[in-house]
């Protein structure tokens, strides 16, 4: 694919577009059904590719993180319950086995004796950590990109996607119901069962925000626990903020932010450290592939240098 350098929009460039959203909600319709956000996201996608060269340059930088949230979404199509069988108990059992702790006479699972002992200071600040998973990746990349880092930004973004597509490949090769689940339904698999904030409610009642449990509340699939993809978003921006030796403010953010958000996962009973040290894993296997393998690629070299080209912005007589 060529990436014109004018100015100009090319009608090419018009055509991608136009096929790229109508190709996304003929799906999106068909297989899962319009929501307001997804008419949003296409007029806001629209509106800044033809706006301006500027935002057109934003527009297809994005696009990793783009193809993210419409992958994220498309799973809906076929819900990884119907692929294969869900774990409940196995995995409930292992955790307790490799990590329980004994309390009182009784062997419980991290998130069991976490569920004893909660504090006020402890909800709040699990609230606040959970609420960057996404938003703090995201601004880390805009801050690559906006700082003239393009090329950095990129090796990011499309890591970010590829960790992502490599736990959703995870999520169906091993269907997984987290510790919450097995809290409140125990050990029998029940599709169609409603996301739950678990121990983020306390947040929600502690704030008045209800954010958790308007967001868990709309989740399809209780069953993509393992891995936690919640644990590898801001721990990849932390891999990159110390692979292109970014400011030190960023890698003490992100690692204090990673960290609570490992500890989060399993504070509110959203995780066990089973899944934690798989979405660990999935940064590592998706880091070291694109940057020790996929980059060798002269074919992919020159892609990215092509991307990397098209989406600065430059000044044309």
């Amino acid at each position: 694919m060529t990436m014109p350098q004018s100015s100009r929009l090319t009608l090419s460039e018009s055509i991608s577009c136009v096929v790229f959203l109508g190709v996304w909600l003929a799906v999106t319709a068909y297989g899962i059904g319009f929501r307001g956000e997804h008419v949003v996201l296409a007029l806001i996608i629209a509106l800044l590719f033809f706006a301006s060269r500027p935002t057109r340059c934003l527009t297809v930088a994005l696009m990793p993180f783009f193809l993210f949230g419409i992958s994220y979404d498309w799973m809906n199509l076929l819900p990884n319950y119907e692929v294969n069988p869900v774990d409940v108990a196995p995995l409930y059992n292992a955790e307790k086995s490799l990590f329980g702790i004994t309390a009182a006479g009784m062997r419980l699972t991290p998130n069991e004796w976490f569920a004893l002992h909660t504090a006020p200071w402890a909800d709040f600040l699990a609230g606040m950590f959970y609420l960057c998973w996404v938003p703090l990746p995201v601004i880390f990349g805009l801050w690559l990109y906006f700082t003239g880092h393009r090329k950095e930004y990129l090796h990011f973004s499309i890591v970010f996607l590829l960790v992502n597509l490599i736990g959703f490949a995870g999520y169906y090769i091993h269907p997984a119901a987290p510790p919450w689940y097995v809290a409140l339904h125990g050990f029998e698999a029940t599709p169609g069962t409603p996301g739950s904030a678990a121990g983020l409610e306390a947040f929600d009642a502690m704030t008045g925000l209800g954010v958790f449990d308007a967001l868990y509340a709309r989740n399809a699939n209780v069953f993509a626990a393992f891995p936690s993809l919640h644990s590898a978003y801001t721990f990849v921006a932390f891999i990159y903020a110390v692979h292109f030796r970014s400011p030190m403010v960023w890698r003490i953010i992100l690692g204090i932010v990673t960290v609570g958000i490992w500890t989060t996962a399993v504070y509110t009973s959203h995780h066990y450290i089973i899944d934690v040290a798989g979405g660990i894993v999935c940064s590592l296997i998706g880091y070291s592939l694109f940057e020790k393998l996929i980059m060798r690629i002269p074919a992919w070299k020159r892609f990215m240098a092509r991307y990397a080209d098209y989406i600065t912005v430059k000044q044309h007589k």
